[in-house]
């Protein structure tokens, strides 16, 4: 079967779609509960004047079936960078190219940017990302620990001061 794969950025009315393929990603990571954003939220903040992420769809046959979302940061080290928070693809398409078309127009945003550095964080065992990410070139760094501090830890912290 000939499947038609077309990127674009995501439109307000694509967030619906987006936040079920973000769902099933968390299923797929085994955190089926940790999804706390909103459509509402994922539309506000990536609209107005200073928009806080980029959302790239991937339609299959006018569907879509994948998404990459990213947004710049800055490096003390290297200056403007753009963090690759998600890409997904729905498991039913996995393994027609979607993927790969996705992360390159991430990568062309980031070149088009202009930026030093593109990072992403990606399990340990999602042997799959890791030997695909590694084909491209990407530098597994497997010596850092990555820190995170939930809402209810922060309040507690905060809470301490």
């Amino acid at each position: 079967m000939n499947q038609t794969i077309f990127i674009r950025e995501a439109a307000p009315a694509d967030y619906n779609r987006v936040l079920e393929l973000i769902q099933e990603l968390a299923t797929f990571e085994k955190e089926p509960d940790a999804v706390e954003v909103t459509v509402d939220e994922l539309i506000a903040s990536a609209s107005g004047s200073s928009p806080l992420f980029t959302c790239f769809v991937g339609e299959v046959n006018d569907r879509i079936e994948g998404i990459a979302l990213c947004y710049f940061r800055f490096s003390t080290w290297k200056g403007k960078t753009v963090h690759l928070e998600d890409l997904i693809v729905t498991e039913h398409m996995r393994g027609i190219g979607l993927g790969k078309k996705l992360y390159d127009r991430v990568l062309q945003h980031a070149h088009k940017n202009q930026v030093r550095r593109v990072e992403w964080v990606v399990l340990d065992w999602n042997t799959n990302a890791i030997e695909f990410y590694e084909k491209t070139g990407a530098t597994m760094i497997k010596d850092w620990y990555l820190a995170q501090m939930n809402e209810t830890a922060l309040q507690e912290y905060i809470n301490r001061l």
